[in-house]
């Protein structure tokens, strides 16, 4: 299986609007299909839904603890059948110098799941060969998010 059978045809033209429930039962049949060793980056505003996809994510990848936001832990590592899964929260690092503090080379080369919150904050330090996941808001419907997938990374033609 490829990266691009792991999309969408439709979060890969950014239109697929999905509730929350829509956007867990996504990322819980995502989790199931991956293999590791596998980065996914996860970008988006406050609230849109990046820890709530990774936590969906992870319990389809098998994790059966409770996933949390790792935002002041910076990284959390649960165990699950296929790999580790190391899920990183970068939101309070200014760029890609603080990650040297992290191990940053050994998380990302791991033979695991990475999932990234906040990826800018690594700059090119990132994998040439993550699977880039975005959230955005959706105008005009605040129960919706736009899910952007694969590389599109927002940029749409205003259709939807």
């Amino acid at each position: 299986m490829t990266r691009s059978d792991l999309v969408p045809p439709l979060a890969a033209a950014g239109k697929l609007a999905l509730t929350e429930a829509e956007l867990v039962d996504w990322g819980t049949r995502l989790g199931r299909q991956i293999t590791p060793p596998l980065v996914i980056t996860l970008d988006g505003d406050l609230g849109a839904g990046k820890t709530t996809l990774a936590r969906a994510i992870c319990r389809g990848y098998g994790v059966t603890e409770e996933v949390t936001s790792p935002t002041f832990a910076l990284v959390h590592v649960y165990d699950a059948a296929r790999s580790p899964v190391h899920h990183a929260d970068l939101y309070r690092l200014e760029g890609p110098k603080d990650l040297q503090n992290l191990g940053w080379d050994d998380l990302v080369q791991a033979d695991a799941l990475m999932l990234i919150e906040w990826p800018d904050r690594a700059g090119e330090l990132l994998p040439p060969d993550h699977l880039p996941i975005q959230l955005r808001y959706l105008d005009g419907d605040p129960t919706r998010r736009v899910l952007y997938a694969g590389g599109h990374l927002g940029h749409h033609t205003g259709d939807r």
